[in-house]
């Protein structure tokens, strides 16, 4: 593996060159070599000292400990006070719903009766606490190399759902079928993702210039592992389909859960060789791409002059925000019962829909903020990766986690839900091809997703103990 050319130092404007050491003796004159000259243009870019780009010759994956801070340790009034002031204006309009989170969680425990209530205020709750892990991401992110730090960031924008995920197939059966409705969050959230979140940075992107353009390595390889991934999570369904009227019930139900637990397993391989091709193999490409990306900001001399967070600060949000989520999380799941068979919204509504918009906000803020200035291969590389690790990674893992608890968690889906995603994946991958963007296609993104979600809270809900279209769904518990 040949490893990327070694970026040129960056001095700072104004400051002369070191003096060329000289080994001589003390009375030869030391001679210097003449500075190239810096036109004014490449000089108004340059980075500032504390934020060169990563070309220590130390491994790929070291952390810079120093990062952007320029103080070590704790401090509570600066940390509360960075926090609040976020990364961007979007996140930072968030974080006035911090409020809700106490009162969520009092309500929760002071008057439990009160189910749409508590739903209702626990739903918003989650939004402030993901957005700072997602923030707490974007101050890791900064303090590794360029390409680590899209994937660091991604990974903790998505525990918000694995979060979740988790909750849900540790629920016991109380009359919703829970399996059915992570099946419809994993194609759920990836709809969101790629549909309402792209046409969002479309649409912003195109608010300000008429065309938006983007590197063909980020939007070529994303386009095509998510044809895959597609592929992929398409075949235990197809096989259920196609097999339904040759097979017993009970055989079909068996091999379409071998042929799930399987297809989670390659699909996540795939997953890490996309890591390791975007992180190790071919770091070059994707590291000239964002360091470029960066220079493009347009707001950046605004962010170079906010504080950020310590070392140590970005583990104690990582640990406060993870710990929010977690506790947020699993009083959502709790009063889903409540939603579907009192107020009876639809699984697919909650699975497809619902849920979904609340764990992917801080990542869909991300993007947004992204494309508004101008910065779309950064949007698109957090909207693919995203997507990417929910099709590759999140969805088969949690497959791999009902396999252990000896759950029926599969990945043969409602034939409505693949359809709309296979579809979905043709229509974005048409819009990437030619590493443009404007406004038309994030409207038309939008209003594909809109649709989709008009027809998910009209989809009835299956049988409860077998679902006719997606396969068998989660037995049901003998009562206690």
């Amino acid at each position: 593996m040949s490893s990327p050319p070694a970026k040129p130092t960056l001095s700072a404007p104004g400051s002369s060159p070191p003096p060329t050491l000289n080994n001589s003796n003390s009375n030869t004159a030391p001679t210097t070599e003449k500075p190239a000259t810096t036109s004014p243009s490449t000089a108004s870019l340059a980075l500032p000292t504390h934020n060169l780009p990563f070309t220590s010759s130390k491994p790929w994956f070291t952390v810079r400990s120093t990062g952007e801070s320029g103080r070590t340790g704790f401090s509570p009034k600066r940390f509360s006070k960075i926090i609040l002031r976020s990364s961007n204006p979007a996140s930072r309009a968030v974080n006035v719903l911090w409020p809700v989170v106490p009162v969520a969680i009092a309500i929760r425990y002071a008057l439990p009766e009160q189910k749409l209530a508590i739903f209702v205020l626990h739903y918003l709750a989650m939004v402030p606490c993901a957005n700072l892990l997602g923030f707490t991401g974007q101050e890791l992110a900064r303090k590794v190399p360029h390409v680590v730090g899209v994937l660091t960031e991604t990974t903790l924008g998505s525990l918000v759902e694995i979060i979740m995920f988790l909750v849900l197939i540790l629920r016991k059966d109380n009359g919703v079928d829970y399996l059915h409705i992570i099946k419809a969050a994993i194609l759920g959230s990836i709809l969101a993702t790629m549909l309402l979140c792209l046409g969002l940075c479309f649409v912003v992107g195109g608010l300000r210039r008429s065309e938006s353009t983007f590197s063909a390595a980020v939007s070529e390889a994303g386009s095509g592992l998510l044809l895959t991934a597609g592929f992929g999570l398409a075949i235990p369904t197809v096989f259920s389909h196609s097999l339904g009227d040759r097979l017993t019930a009970e055989a079909l139900k068996s091999k379409a859960l071998d042929i799930s637990r399987s297809t989670a397993i390659l699909l996540i391989v795939a997953y890490l060789v996309y890591v390791f091709f975007q992180a190790r193999t071919h770091h070059g490409i994707y590291n000239d791409i964002f360091i470029e990306e960066e220079l493009r900001d347009t707001d950046r001399h605004e962010e170079l002059k906010l504080h950020r967070l310590t070392f140590t600060e970005v583990i104690v949000a990582l640990v406060l925000s993870i710990g929010l989520v977690t506790l947020i999380a699993i009083n959502l799941v709790d009063k889903i019962h409540f939603l579907v068979e009192e107020r009876h919204v639809s699984d697919a509504f909650v699975g497809l829909i619902m849920l979904p918009l609340v764990e992917k906000a801080a990542e869909h803020l991300t993007a947004v903020d992204e494309a508004w200035d101008d910065q779309m291969n950064f949007a698109l590389s957090h909207v693919l990766g995203a997507t990417l690790q929910t099709a590759l990674f999140n969805g088969p893992f949690v497959v791999i986690v009902g396999w252990g608890l000896g759950k029926d968690m599969g990945l043969n889906f409602e034939v409505f839900d693949l359809a709309v995603l296979l579809l979905a994946i043709l229509t974005v991958g048409n819009f990437l091809r030619d590493q443009k963007s404007n406004y038309l296609e994030g409207v038309l993104c939008v209003i594909v997703y809109v649709a989709i979600a008009v027809a998910a809270l009209y989809y009835p809900n299956p049988e409860h103990g077998g679902s006719d279209h997606g396969g068998p769904s989660a037995p049901v518990d003998a009562p206690h």
